[in-house]
């Protein structure tokens, strides 16, 4: 029987889950700061962070216009849009509907990875998918508990969970010669490239003494894990397994943020938990080692 990939599930679940977290906090963030100014700080504060990793390890080969091309995709696919529909989604949303809508990403992983990676997709992750779809589906057919959600940012999440899927496959493919390290700070770069001219658009016109003490922490918070320990936690656990079955991990995402939307006072209903309990089942049904692996 193979060994089992511990280490690569449990990066993985580290990640999605901060993702999540710092989803829900950032409902708290947007109210504090405009949506385009938050997401220069945090590329910016984190690209300080990250100077180091810049630098190209002696044993990786100089980047190819094939690497630059996708280093651009991924930072403008699984950064700048993503962060934006996903915060402009926030606003017109509540923190648990969000999680929900966040949990199709397994689904739009498979499909992608199917589409251009040309990926297997195995009977047990093709039924983990279910459960995360299927929980979509649960919500989407009950009544939602919390603040009201629109239609505007139902899709706008949605946009979301594909770019967080077409970030998935194009990581796949950097990781093939990129290590974690580099490619986070390289797509951060981007990023920061990306929404500094709408950021300095909106800093004209902010008031920087506005926000408080705990809106500055949280920023730093969101700067750290969004742009450096989440995308470097990812790609190390995402380097040892397919992308389809890595995509099933980010069900931890919506479950975190569920957790989130409930301290900050949002209520979840059984319609929505047993949601979830379908996504985490999923999980285990796309990881656990099959009979057939053992013989």
């Amino acid at each position: 029987m193979p060994p089992i990939p511990w280490r690569a599930y449990l990066l993985l679940t580290a990640s999605t889950s901060l993702v999540g977290s710092y989803v829900g906090l950032s409902k708290l963030l947007v109210a504090a700061f405009p949506v385009f100014l938050l997401a220069g700080l945090r590329f910016g504060f984190a690209a300080v962070l990250m100077l180091p990793w810049l630098k190209k390890p002696a044993h990786e080969a100089p980047l190819d216009a094939r690497a630059r091309w996708l280093l651009f995709l991924e930072s403008f696919l699984g950064n700048f849009l993503f962060s934006i529909c996903m915060l402009f989604g926030l606003k017109q949303s509540s923190a648990v509907v969000a999680g929900v809508i966040l949990a199709g990403i397994p689904a739009a992983v498979a499909l992608l990875s199917w589409l251009f990676l040309k990926e297997q997709l195995s009977r047990r992750v093709l039924a983990g998918i279910g459960c995360a779809v299927g929980g979509i589906a649960l919500v989407a057919t009950g009544k939602q508990g919390g603040a009201e959600t629109t239609l505007l940012g139902a899709l706008l999440l949605i946009a979301a969970v594909f770019c967080e899927g077409c970030y998935v496959v194009i990581g796949k493919k950097l990781t093939a010669g990129l290590g974690p390290q580099r490619i986070s700070a390289l797509i951060n770069l981007w990023g920061l490239v990306l929404v500094s001219p709408l950021a300095i658009w909106q800093a004209a016109s902010f008031d920087f003494g506005a926000p408080g003490v705990l809106d500055w922490a949280l920023l730093g918070y969101y700067s750290a894990v969004a742009s450096i320990i989440t995308v470097w936690l990812w790609m190390a656990g995402l380097r040892r397994l397919p992308a389809a079955k890595a995509g099933v991990f980010m069900v931890f995402l919506p479950v975190s943020t569920a957790l989130v939307g409930l301290l900050l006072g949002e209520r979840l209903s059984a319609m929505q938990a047993l949601a979830y309990g379908l996504a985490l089942s999923g999980v285990l049904l796309a990881t656990w080692p099959s009979p057939s692996a053992s013989r």
